[in-house]
C-alpha cells in the first residue's frame, strides 16, 4: 500500500461556499443565476508532505447521502496547480480506478503522465475516494483474509463455506470501519466529487478516469452532466453486464493477452521462448504445477497453476512480455519444491476490493452448480488461462452478499453531458475493448471511441497519437472523428512509460 499522509487540518463549515485557501489558486465560483446548491466546505490547503509543489487537503464528507447532515468522515485530495496560472482553464478530476487506487498518489505523480500543455492549463485534483488510502480507509482483520476458502470450490460444502466467510469478513469489517463500510459505493464517490467541485467554486470540470474509476465517469456524467466541461474514460468499465457476461468478457480479454503473447515470442528474437511452441511449454508448465514439481527459480516456494496464470495476467498490463517470457524460461528448468508458499498477495490483505465491487455490482450465484458452470464457461472460453483472475476475484468475493449492492448495473443513461472521449486498447487483458464498444453502443450520441489498436491496459500514454488526439479534447474540445484508432507501438518500443503511474493501475488494482 502506498504511505499514509500526516493528517492534515480542516475547517467545517457546511452549507458555506469557500475558495481554495492556502498556498492554492480559488476557483472561479459559480455564475450569476447559476443554481448550484448542496453540501459544501472549508478546504485548508497545505504543502504535499511527498512533493511541495502540490497542495493536500481534507475535508468532511456525509457518510451517507441520503443524511447530508449525519455523521461525516474525512475526504483527502490533492491538487497540482496550473502551472501557467494565466491560461488556466479550470480543474481536471483524475483517479487512477481500483476498486482500491488513490487519486491523491496519481496527483502527486502527474508531471510525470500529462504532457506539459494539460499541467499549463488545469489545476490537477485527485481524490482518494471514500474508504480508500487518506480518506477513512476501510478497516478489516489483520491477516483475515488469508484464512479466506478457495474461490472455485470443489462441492457445495466448499461453496457454503466461502459464503459464510465472506458475510462474517464483511460484518468484521463493518464493525472495525463503522457505517463508512456500508456507502463505499461509486454513487456515493459520485457525490463526493461534485461536493469537492462545490468546495472548490467550480462551476464545471473536466475529468480523466483510468479503469474503474471510469465508472465514477459514467456515473457522474448521467448524474451531473451539466457539472462537465470535458471528461476522458481511459480503459472502460461496462456497468451493464450480468454475471455471466462480466465472466466471458473477462475470459476472453484474459485469453486474447495470451495469444497476443504467444505470437510476439513467435516474431521477436529477443524473446527467451522464441522458437519454442510456446503453448506447448504453457501446458505442460500449468500440468506440473499442478502435481506440485514447480518451484520458483529464484525462492524455491512452491508455484500453483493459479500463480503461473496471474504471474502472466499481471504481465500482460504493460505488457512487460520479455519479463514473462524469461520468468515461464527459468521456471521450465526449475526444481521441485521443498517448503510452502509465502504470505498472500498484500493488497487483498487491504480488503479494498470486496467493500466496493460488492456494493457496485450485483453477482449472485446461488449454489456451487451454478458456480461452476460460470468457471467452465470461462475455461472453455478462455482455454490457456482457464478464465481471468480479475472475474474470480470479483464473483468470488461477493459470493453470499448479492443483497449487499447498492449500486447494480444498469444500461448508461447519459443525456445532458458533452461528448465524452472513450479511450480502451483493443488487447486490454482487464477493460475488455468489448466493454468499450458496448458503452459507446449504450451512449453513442454521448461518446466518441479512440482505439489504440496495441496492448495493454492504459491507453493515454501510449503513442503521441493517444496523447496527442486526447490533449486535444482536453485543451480545446476537439472531438476525434467516429472510429479514429491509433496504431499499435510494439511493446518493447513502449517501455519508458511513467512507471510511477503504471506501478498504480497493476492487477487487482482494477476489476477492469
Amino acid at each position: 500500500m502506498r504511505p499514509r499522509m500526516r493528517a492534515l487540518t480542516v475547517a467545517v463549515a457546511a452549507g458555506m461556499l469557500v475558495a481554495g485557501s492556502g498556498t492554492g489558486a480559488a476557483g472561479a465560483g459559480p455564475r450569476a443565476g447559476d443554481r448550484d446548491r448542496g453540501y459544501r466546505a472549508d478546504i485548508t490547503w497545505v504543502p504535499c508532505p511527498e512533493a511541495a509543489d502540490v497542495e493536500c487537503g481534507t475535508v468532511p464528507m456525509p457518510v451517507d447521502w441520503a443524511d447530508p447532515g449525519g455523521e461525516t468522515f474525512t475526504l483527502a485530495l490533492a491538487r497540482r496547480p496550473a502551472t501557467v496560472p494565466a491560461e488556466r482553464e479550470g480543474v481536471l478530476f483524475v483517479n487512477i480506478g481500483g476498486p482500491g487506487g488513490s487519486g491523491v498518489d496519481f496527483a502527486l505523480v502527474a508531471d510525470r503522465y500529462f504532457s506539459p500543455q494539460v499541467r499549463q492549463r488545469f489545476d490537477i485534483v485527485g481524490i482518494d475516494p471514500r474508504g480508500i488510502a487518506r480518506s477513512t480507509e476501510v478497516a478489516c482483520p489483520p491477516g483475515r483474509l488469508d484464512q479466506r476458502p478457495s474461490l472455485t470450490p470443489a462441492n457445495q460444502a466448499g461453496f457454503a463455506r466461502l459464503a459464510r466467510f465472506n458475510r462474517q469478513f464483511a460484518a468484521e469489517c463493518r464493525a472495525l470501519t463503522g457505517p463508512l463500510y456500508d456507502h463505499v459505493d461509486t454513487r456515493s464517490v459520485v457525490e463526493d466529487m461534485d461536493a469537492v467541485r462545490r468546495s472548490l467554486g467550480e462551476r464545471t470540470i473536466s475529468y480523466f478516469g483510468l479503469s474503474y474509476s471510469t465508472l465514477i465517469g459514467q456515473q457522474y456524467a448521467e448524474r451531473y452532466g451539466h457539472r462537465v466541461r470535458a471528461m476522458v474514460l481511459d480503459s472502460v468499465m461496462d456497468h451493464s453486464l450480468g454475471t455471466r457476461g462480466f465472466v466471458e468478457t473477462e475470459a476472453a480479454a484474459a485469453e486474447d493477452s495470451f495469444r497476443e503473447f504467444v505470437a510476439w515470442c513467435g516474431r521477436t528474437g529477443s524473446c527467451a521462448l522464441h522458437g519454442r511452441d510456446v503453448p506447448r511449454l504453457w501446458r505442460s508448465l500449468l500440468r506440473r504445477a499442478d502435481r506440485g514439481e514447480l518451484s520458483d527459480p529464484g525462492s524455491g516456494t512452491p508455484v500453483t497453476a493459479r500463480q503461473v496464470r496471474d504471474r502472466a495476467f499481471a504481465d500482460f498490463y504493460g505488457p512487460t512480455w520479455s519479463s514473462l517470457a524469461d520468468f515461464l524460461s527459468a521456471l521450465d528448468g526449475s526444481t521441485a519444491p521443498t517448503e510452502p508458499t509465502g504470505e498472500a498477495d498484500p493488497y487483498l490483505k487491504a480488503h479494498l476490493f470486496p467493500a466496493v465491487f460488492c456494493l457496485d455490482w450485483s453477482m449472485p450465484v446461488r449454489d456451487h452448480r451454478e458456480l461452476t458452470t460460470l468457471i467452465k464457461r470461462a475455461a472453455r472460453v478462455a482455454p490457456a488461462m482457464g478464465g481471468s483472475p480479475l472475474a474470480t476475484e470479483a464473483v468470488g468475493s461477493c459470493v453470499g452478499r448479492s443483497g449487499d449492492t447498492v449500486n447494480p448495473q444498469q444500461r448508461l443513461r447519459i443525456t445532458t453531458a458533452p461528448t465524452i472521449l472513450l479511450l480502451n486498447a483493443r488487447h486490454d487483458p482487464s477493460t475488455a475493448y468489448e466493454w468499450a464498444v458496448n458503452v459507446h453502443r449504450q451512449a453513442r450520441d454521448a461518446t466518441v471511441l479512440l482505439t489504440y489498436e496495441g496492448w495493454g491496459h492504459g491507453v493515454y500514454d501510449r503513442s503521441a497519437c493517444t496523447r496527442n488526439t486526447t490533449d486535444a479534447y482536453l485543451l480545446d474540445l476537439t472531438v476525434p472523428r467516429a472510429g479514429a484508432r491509433c496504431a499499435a507501438v510494439e511493446p518493447a518500443a513502449a517501455t519508458d512509460r511513467p512507471a510511477p503511474v503504471e506501478s498504480l493501475v497493476g492487477p487487482l488494482r482494477s476489476v477492469g
